[in-house]
């Protein structure tokens, strides 16, 4: 005999990234457990839907998602406002990986905590640390983010499954959150560089199906056209 799956009466709203793996595993997890949950996703570029003014609940849950989660919507839940973000407390805001490989860190993670208005400000729930690989691209840096953006919401999850209390972390966010301008800046490329300087920033932007580096040349724009490696094997 099967035994009935336990489920909690938590009324949760999980906000995360369309068609994306991990995210699909965390949604699975919590319409699973927690019954009187709203799942809602999408992809950067949509408007955030207008249709969760009406929500009221226990917790709102952000994962990878693509907005910014307003003020209003964080006043309607009762007991926490979460977000796992894909970096430690030393890169709030976008573009972590971008810029920890810019900065040729020796260690990476993953944080969780509570929200407020202005992003990746609010109090550190936990963080996850794990070690940074001197050939990882941005792509490998930030599957493994993921992977253990994944392990971490699960264990946060069962804290709140079992109506326990979360944990408090002794880590504080360690600067300001970087910007999408910062970010934008990081993929520009100029003739006065040097070719060591040029290196790090491609090094720092390549992404699949991303438009990575550049340079611009008058109202021209040229984007650095990363080599295909699986052509030469």
């Amino acid at each position: 005999m099967v035994d009935k799956i336990e489920q909690n009466r938590a009324k949760i709203l999980f906000i995360g990234k369309k068609n994306d793996f991990y995210v699909e595993r965390a949604m699975e997890f919590v319409s699973l457990h927690f019954p009187d949950s709203e799942i809602v996703l999408g992809m950067r570029g949509d408007s955030f839907p207008d249709d969760l003014a009406w929500w009221e609940g226990d917790y709102i849950i952000s994962y990878l998602s693509p907005w910014i989660i307003p003020a209003y919507l964080l006043n309607r839940a009762g007991k926490a406002g979460i977000n796992f973000h894909p970096g430690p407390p030393e890169y709030p805001g976008i573009g972590c990986t971008n810029f920890a490989i810019y900065n040729n860190e020796n260690v990476f993670g993953v944080t969780c905590h509570y929200m407020k208005p202005k992003v990746d400000t609010g109090k550190i729930i936990a963080v996850r640390r794990f070690r940074f690989f001197s050939g990882d691209s941005v792509f490998s840096l930030t599957q493994r983010c993921y992977s253990y953006i994944l392990t971490l919401f699960y264990e946060i999850m069962s804290i709140i499954y079992d109506n326990g209390v979360l944990p408090v972390s002794e880590e504080v966010w360690r600067r300001k959150p970087y910007t999408r301008k910062e970010l934008n800046d990081l993929c520009s490329l100029s003739a006065d560089m040097s070719v060591d300087e040029a290196a790090r920033r491609v090094r720092a932007v390549s992404f699949p199906g991303a438009p990575g580096a550049y340079v611009k040349i008058g109202n021209m724009k040229f984007n650095y056209d990363v080599p295909d490696k699986s052509k030469n094997s």
